[in-house]
């Protein structure tokens, strides 16, 4: 590995932008862009391009074979499965100058399976999980569980990241429940199809 300032870089990588956190790795073949920005104690796995105008925070994990373009938010603690594909236009076409960019937003401690396709123009909230495979095509709530394509919410996860309450079928917006997780003790409640932490130890 290289030393790059205050982060490391894999000689067979190629590192164009100057801010970039200390602690950072970024491993081989992966080729991050002028103007890319990534937080500190991040680590990019093999084969992944960074665009310019992409924003990745802190102690993100952006495993092997990923493209963030522009447009492409990332906040602390996010995980990035193999694979994962990312869009930043709805109409796309060759050579289109014209073309709008969609910002896609993933918040704090959301996690992306492996081959997931997230589309362009909605946000993945605090806590989620997305399905290895899925397709994304619209905004995820807050410790949202959601898989399939189109990926529709099937339960909620736990900060934690232990899945507390699936549902079979269509979740009933006026169900009331509170729940505990059984590996680490906090405590939600569901009512009327919100989900949030309401006890228990505090969330990361």
């Amino acid at each position: 590995m290289e030393g790059y300032k205050n982060f490391f870089a894999h000689s067979l990588a190629l590192v164009e932008s100057e801010d970039i956190g200390e602690g950072t790795k970024v491993w081989a073949f992966s080729h991050v862009a002028k103007g890319a920005k990534i937080g500190k104690y991040c680590n990019i796995g093999e084969h992944c391009y960074i665009e310019s105008g992409a924003i990745i925070g802190d102690y993100c994990t952006v495993k092997n074979g990923i493209c963030l373009w522009d447009g492409i938010v990332l906040e602390d603690f996010v995980f990035l499965g193999p694979c994962a594909v990312f869009t930043n236009d709805k109409y796309p076409r060759s050579r289109n100058k014209n073309w709008e960019l969609r910002k896609t937003i993933i918040r704090r401690y959301a996690s992306v399976g492996a081959g997931a396709v997230i589309l362009c123009g909605i946000e993945i909230g605090r806590y989620a999980v997305i399905g290895a495979g899925s397709v994304v095509t619209k905004s995820v709530p807050d410790f949202a569980v959601v898989f399939g394509n189109p990926a529709k919410i099937r339960g909620f996860a736990c900060a934690c990241g232990r899945v507390i309450l699936k549902f079979s079928g269509k979740i009933k917006k006026t169900e009331k429940r509170t729940i505990t997780c059984e590996f680490c003790s906090r405590v939600y409640s569901f009512d009327s199809g919100k989900f949030s932490w309401i006890g228990g130890p505090s969330l990361p």
